[in-house]
């Protein structure tokens, strides 16, 4: 009576049979935790890109506008009562005669230019006022103020964009 060993055969002889073949499938496993990982970074750290000019926005509870396919004019107001459009310092005696020119290089029946106004937490009110004033007499009335999220968690505060018509929870 004859009986069969680990490689199946009666001799019990080991041959090609008893190896592993090698596994032709490529564990994507890890790769896709690398990506995940850097999808997460790039969420985080892309909001916080988006101007160059230093500005210490205030904190607000209000929920953030959706932004739209057209881009908006960046407005900042820094510490020191600097005014940039973009990246760009612009005098006060000028500010009128550029939002101006930005009103009138709108399409005919188009949507009014948003502008994003940035301005400092430590600024006087009035300051802020007079810039969104001079805004409203351009005819430029899509204005979101740009503020620091209150909920942001360990991390910090998150950015939001608040356009000013909905209410705090």
């Amino acid at each position: 009576m004859a009986m069969s060993g680990p490689s199946g055969g009666a001799t019990g002889r080991r041959g090609r049979s008893g190896r592993r073949a090698p596994m032709s499938e490529i564990n994507v496993t890890p790769l896709v935790d690398v990506m995940l990982v850097l999808l997460i970074i790039f969420m985080i750290t892309a909001p916080l890109l988006a101007s160059a000019v230093p500005v210490d926005l205030p904190e607000s509870r209000a929920k953030p506008v959706e932004t739209e396919e057209q881009e908006p004019v960046q407005l900042s107001i820094n510490g020191d009562d600097t005014i940039y459009i973009g990246e760009e310092v612009v005098p006060e005696a000028e500010l009128p005669a550029r939002l101006d020119a930005i009103a009138a290089a709108q399409k005919e029946g188009e949507r009014p230019q948003q502008i994003m106004l940035r301005a400092d937490k430590g600024l006087d009110y009035g300051r802020v006022m007079r810039v969104m004033g001079e805004l409203n007499r351009a005819g430029l009335t899509r204005i979101a103020l740009v503020t620091t999220g209150s909920e942001g968690g360990s991390e910090g505060p998150a950015p939001a964009v608040t356009d000013g018509s909905g209410t705090a929870p």
